[in-house]
């Protein structure tokens, strides 16, 4: 931090502004990891298979990439590809140390994603696991000015072995920490500002909420490519806890785990917990875990399931616009006098604002607040410290986003007697699918370049394991033909594997006296008999 820091205007009265820098310090969640470097410095940080890193080691190795990567980045964000795995955990720390914006890429997306994301956010480097060298490959020959790539492995070691130790703090909390892209509903992504301030106030706020502490054990079922990980690699580290890094979910190894790390902590989608809890290794846990989960309501036969086990789970809402969770429905002492029904159904709604967000409001059409009544329905929206600096380069998604200051989030919901916000739909056009978004737009654009596709509607399909699915329906040219394995390998061509249809149907769609596809009939057909759970 420089002298002067704190403006002018700031200055309490009465006190000379030399000696207002002794009770300021700029905001930033890097500086957790200073401090379990110190207080700390010898416990295990970071279990990653056979790697075994303390707090000192990560917090040296995290000040070394920086210094490695200010020698190359040229002043501009790095991009990083990687899955659940000491090195994404580093570059949380290391990429912002160095002086820049972090770019924390899904790794579930295809070589056009990723040059898109590359370019919009103007990485100077890639650091990227050996796993995504083909997707890599793919996605720099599509970029105009590629980034510098780092393989991790032998690049990636050198890197830190030859960077001075480095760790750039900011003079003002307020700038850009990270860079989150969503497709939100529109299919185009867009890239969600993160500042110091936000991610430090969320962290804390998630230690608080979850109950983080030294002897907490944490396991990464939940990518930190998302969100930052709702914020948790700064929260686990200011908790000092441990970090249990977990590349890929396979339930077998998330169980040994559990009992071989005495893991205490996890998060994750509702698919997630239902791989976790009816997985053949399932069993009795050693010690209560406590589990996070947001993406979708959690089932009341799920949330059961998990508690016979002893798993405590609390749910979770929020975005990518949000610094991941906003709102967690804070159990209340009280209910535990409920029958088991009536507490899954008080767990599955979305609840309040967490400790350092603002109150959350429910805006019905004309503007004013939804009476809390359990029926009125109304736009949630949200505002806060844990809300986006903004869209990267793009002014008009953020005026629109927020019209009035209040951050419209596109899901609708009801407000209880009691404070707490129930969601009761979303943008009918998002698919949830095992808690990541797909944006119906996107895909029906993917399969209209086609040359046999005269148009197409993309609508959410049941699904037993992901809950819902995308399902395209198809209208042909005249004299042209394709099957359904065509329009799914033609769409995964294009988009992630993940947002390809799993089903396709041909013919004709209903359409308004205007010509506008009706998604509502297509839906209610595909959903009759069955509820829709909307995140």
């Amino acid at each position: 931090m420089t002298d002067g820091a704190v403006a002018a205007s700031s200055h309490p009265a009465g006190v000379p502004s030399d000696l207002v820098a002794m009770s300021y310090e700029p905001l930033t969640p890097t500086a957790f990891l200073d401090r379990a470097a110190t207080a700390h410095r010898d416990r295990i940080a970071v279990v990653d298979g056979d790697l075994r890193l303390t707090y000192a080691e990560l917090h040296d190795r995290c000040r070394r990439l920086a210094g490695g990567l200010a020698a190359i980045h040229s002043g501009r964000p790095v991009a990083v590809l990687a899955p659940n795995t000491h090195v994404a955990l580093e570059a949380t720390f290391g990429v912002p140390w160095s002086g820049v914006p972090l770019v924390a890429v899904n790794t579930r997306l295809s070589a056009g994603e990723i040059a898109y994301i590359l370019e919009h956010s103007n990485a100077s480097v890639l650091v990227h696991d050996p796993v995504f060298d083909e997707v890599v490959a793919d996605a720099l020959g599509r970029t105009q000015t590629p980034p510098q790539a780092v393989r991790v492995g032998d690049d990636y070691e050198r890197l830190i072995s030859w960077g001075e130790p480095t760790a750039v703090t900011p003079d003002d909390e307020r700038a850009l920490l990270s860079i989150n892209y969503t497709s939100g509903t529109t299919g185009r992504p867009k890239g969600v500002m993160y500042d110091h301030r936000g991610a430090y106030l969320q962290a804390l706020s998630m230690v608080g909420h979850t109950g983080l502490s030294p002897s907490a054990v944490h396991l990464w079922t939940l990518p930190m490519f998302h969100c930052n990980g709702w914020c948790f690699p700064w929260a686990v580290t200011a908790a000092a806890a441990t970090h249990v890094c977990l590349p890929k979910i396979e339930p077998a190894r998330i169980w040994e785990l559990v009992r071989e790390q005495g893991v205490t902590h996890l998060n994750g989608a509702p698919t997630v917990l239902s791989m976790i809890a009816y997985a053949p290794e399932a069993g009795p846990v050693p010690t209560t875990v406590r589990v996070a989960t947001g993406g979708a309501p959690p089932s009341p036969a799920i949330l059961r399931r998990m508690a016979e086990l002893g798993f405590e789970v609390t749910h979770l809402y929020g975005l990518t616009e949000t610094f991941g969770p906003a709102m967690l429905c804070d159990w209340q002492p009280e209910w535990n006098e409920l029958d088991g029904d009536a507490q899954a159904r008080m767990k599955a709604r979305q609840g309040v604002g967490n400790m350092i967000a603002c109150a959350v409001r429910v805006i019905t059409e004309d503007g004013s607040d939804a009476p809390a009544d359990g029926l009125t329905t109304g736009q949630i929206a949200l505002r806060g410290n844990n809300v986006m600096l903004g869209y990267l380069n793009d002014d008009e998604a953020t005026r629109a986003a927020a019209p009035d200051g209040w951050f419209r989030t596109g899901d609708i919901g009801v407000m209880h007697p009691d404070g707490y916000v129930e969601l009761r739909d979303r943008s009918k056009d998002v698919i949830i699918s095992g808690g990541e978004n797909i944006a119906s737009v996107e895909v029906e654009q993917a399969i209209a370049d086609h040359p046999a596709v005269l148009e197409a509607a993309v609508i959410a399909l049941p699904d037993e394991r992901w809950g819902e699915v995308p399902g395209a329906y198809v209208t042909l040219r005249d004299g042209y033909s394709a099957t359904e394995q065509e329009i799914v390998e033609h769409v995964r061509e294009r988009l992630a594997r993940f947002k390809a249809p799993k089903r396709v149907v041909f013919g004709e769609l209903p359409k308004t006296s205007t010509g506008k596809i009706q998604k509502f009939v297509l839906r209610d057909e595909a959903w009759a008999g069955q509820e829709r759970r909307i995140k």
